[in-house]
């Protein structure tokens, strides 16, 4: 299958097309989520979901970090989202001309919490391939995966509460993940757990050691594109159905309301765009650092 050129990823198949590989692949920029890397991002998972010999999709990315969340300011986000030829287009739509908290309502609910979704419930196996540190939208993105694998230099932290004021990202999964507690706690300091602690609360499947990562996520891969596809579909369908009955789309759907009254209170208090604003407090924030276990 044709793949069109990208600019912010990689996408490749290996073992006969039965196994994507999608590598996110600004390295400089920690893999921030600018909106370009992130419709091409939506157009990779299209293709591998369009074909049929592709039954795992994983999820990586190049450099020493899965992903810093979202482009707070690069160059490619401020040329990208300026009014004139390199704007892209996604920012005259999907309510990109619109004024006050609709704007980003509308933008945020197609371009980063329906995406989310839609991903998340990708007719294929996917598997996210994580090392170092995973900030906030990186979260989201491993989230929307069926399975998570780390190597021991892997950490997570949501730090929009502690360095942005927000509560959370557009994809507030952190309860599910985390547990209610942990992610309150998670969220007001910053703080991070490391590659174990996730292990342990199940939200990562397997910790492998450094240096091994590409080669036992592949592995792990292929043990899941061995079982029948219809089967594996099935499987993925019975645990995301469950969780909706249990109330993760409509939890969602709520948690996405206060983040988009969130930003709006943002904008009353800073008068623009917060992420943009070079006063902005994430700035100076201090390094994220791993949450503490209690002593006896």
């Amino acid at each position: 299958m044709n793949t069109p050129a990208y600019s912010y990823i990689e996408y490749e198949t290996i073992d006969d097309n039965s196994i994507a590989i999608i590598s996110l692949n600004r390295p400089r920029q920690r893999n921030a989520q600018n909106r370009g890397l992130l419709e091409e991002l939506g157009r990779a998972f299209e293709i591998a979901e369009l074909d049929d010999d592709v039954r795992v999709v994983i999820l990586r990315a190049n450099g020493p970090s899965f992903s810093a969340g979202h482009d707070l300011g690069s160059a490619d986000a401020r040329r990208e989202r300026t009014e004139g030829p390199d704007q892209l287009e996604s920012f005259r739509n999907n309510g990109g001309t619109k004024l006050g908290a609709e704007k980003f309502w509308r933008q945020e609910w197609h371009h980063y919490f329906q995406n989310t979704r839609r991903w998340r419930d990708l007719r294929k196996i996917t598997i996210a391939s994580v090392q170092g540190p995973v900030y906030s939208a990186g979260l989201m993105l491993m989230w929307a995966c069926d399975l998570i694998v780390s190597d021991t230099t892997a950490s997570f932290a949501d730090v929009v509460g502690a360095r942005l004021g927000m509560c959370g990202v557009e994809y507030f999964a952190h309860p599910w993940e985390l547990g209610p507690r942990r992610a309150k706690e998670l969220l007001l300091t910053g703080d991070a757990i490391d590659a174990d602690e996730a292990h342990r609360i199940g939200m990562v499947s397997k910790v492998f050691p450094e240096g091994r990562l590409e080669e036992d996520t592949i592995e792990f891969a292929r043990r899941i594109a061995a079982r029948p596809s219809a089967a594996a579909l099935m499987i993925k369908e019975a645990v995301n159905q469950t969780q909706d009955n249990q109330g993760f789309f409509n939890a969602l759907n709520a948690a996405f309301t206060l983040h988009e009254l969130n930003h709006a209170h943002w904008g009353l208090v800073s008068g623009g765009e917060v992420f943009m604003d070079p006063s902005a407090p994430w700035k100076d924030a201090p390094p994220v650092r791993i949450a503490e276990k209690d002593k006896p």
